[in-house]
């Protein structure tokens, strides 16, 4: 097989390529920065020639054109989590979403419970074999890839050919497209005098020898500025970003201690700087696997010390954490972080964090509360529920009672607000 041939054959315009879509078809778009620009702005350009064709995706980043409440009848988006750019549209109603745990995202595709016709995703240029690293985000695309009809990629030299399992042939490619524009960048979250009380509470409970799941936001990373002076540390973790480069960089992460592939970091998907994207490229420290590996609690939880970090809105006095939602208005969506929780219990030695602010609009609002506001989609359930962090302490609540729970939580909570928590949890017969 002449490769550069068959390169050629299937190299078309973005206006082209995407004339494999038919009406009815559902797109499968990676997560962030693995979605195709061209492509994605070739559809929305000629939306109005298609019916009924639906982009399934997480966490998209930019707002195009078939993000339209106009059109939705010809291209509409269906999320597996929120974003900036689809959360206007799914609070107003007018997109979709899928519940999903990140981890069996491949299975309901694979399954065929949600659909996967066409994969529209950014890709590394062709290696001498014929194969292009889908680097960014293996995530739940390469189940996608598998199912798929029709295998659309856009090829762009500053997209890192990574290791791992995000790999597809050309053999498998239904057509392509070049581009060169930079990978969209995402800095790093602001981090605030309440995010670093958090995070000092949580790096002082982090042992030598751990390995790390660090979600996005500014507390996780206020956790990572806090642990440059840790020893071997390792990384299983669903998204590689900036905030973990940096703790690379200073020498606390070597993975020689991870009980389960050391030596190794492990991502599903890269969010951050150019300079992360490049750390990547053909790194032989790091590798890149698809969710159903990188999010499984059993395979997670074969780390020792594994310890998972992630932001929620709203805690009950049960433990029970809302952080996909305002009420029943969706914001974002479950993601990973019950993933990694799940992974952590079941850890030798494991501990999951959950973070959260005491309060909320200038001290207004405390986010501990007695029941989660009407509505509000359960992320965490109170039984798999450990560590409950604000700038005030830490709750532990695993395997303990609901009045020690109660009494836990209400002791982090906002100074404010602790009267009012204690009067609450006395009418629900919690204390």
């Amino acid at each position: 097989m002449d490769l550069q041939a068959l390169y050629q054959e299937k190299l078309v315009t973005p206006a082209d390529a995407i004339a494999c879509v038919r009406n009815g078809d559902t797109i499968v778009v990676p997560t962030g920065v693995g979605e195709p620009p061209a492509l994605l702005t070739a559809l929305s350009d000629a939306r109005r020639n298609y019916r009924d064709v639906t982009v399934s995706q997480i966490l998209a980043l930019r707002k195009y054109g078939y993000i339209d409440p106009e059109t939705r009848d010809h291209v509409r988006h269906t999320a597996y989590f929120f974003g900036g750019a689809t959360r206007p549209g799914g609070q107003a109603g007018w997109v979709d979403f899928i519940p999903n745990y990140f981890a069996e995202l491949p299975q309901l595709i694979e399954r065929g419970l949600s659909p996967a016709d066409v994969v529209f995703t950014m890709a590394s240029p062709m290696d001498e074999h014929g194969y292009f690293a889908l680097s960014l985000a293996a995530d739940y695309t390469m189940a996608a890839v598998k199912k798929a009809r029709a295998i659309v990629l856009e090829v762009n030299p500053n997209v890192p050919f990574a290791y791992g399992d995000c790999y597809v042939h050309i053999s498998k490619v239904a057509a392509l497209v070049e581009s060169s524009d930079p990978v969209l960048e995402v800095g790093l979250p602001t981090i605030g005098p309440v995010q670093e009380a958090i995070g000092k509470y949580v790096a002082d409970l982090i042992e030598d020898g751990s390995t790390l799941q660090i979600g996005y936001g500014g507390i996780p990373d206020a956790v990572v500025m806090q642990l440059q002076h840790k020893h071997d540390l390792g990384i299983h973790t669903e998204m590689i970003g900036d905030g973990i480069l940096s703790l690379i960089e200073s020498g606390a992460v070597t993975n020689k201690k991870k009980t389960f592939m050391p030596g190794k970091s492990v991502a599903t998907f890269a969010l951050g700087s150019n300079k992360l994207y490049k750390f990547m490229h053909r790194n032989p420290a790091l590798e890149m696997h698809p969710v159903e590996f990188t999010n499984d609690p059993y395979i997670a939880a074969r780390n020792d010390k594994l310890i998972a970090i992630n932001a929620t809105m709203q805690v009950d006095l049960l433990g029970q954490c809302g952080s996909e939602s305002l009420g029943f208005s969706p914001y974002s969506g479950t993601g990973g972080q019950a993933d990694f929780v799940r992974a952590a219990n079941r850890s030798k030695d494991g501990k999951a964090f959950i973070v959260v602010p005491s309060t909320a609009k200038d001290d207004t609002i405390s986010r501990i509360v007695p029941t989660l506001t009407p509505g509000t989609h359960v992320t965490t359930s109170k039984n798999d529920i450990n560590y409950v962090v604000t700038e005030y302490g830490v709750a532990q609540l695993r395997g303990k009672s609901a009045k020690q729970r109660v009494e836990a939580l209400i002791g982090i909570a906002h100074p404010n607000f602790r009267n009012e928590l204690r009067e609450a949890a006395k009418k629900m017969n919690l204390l």
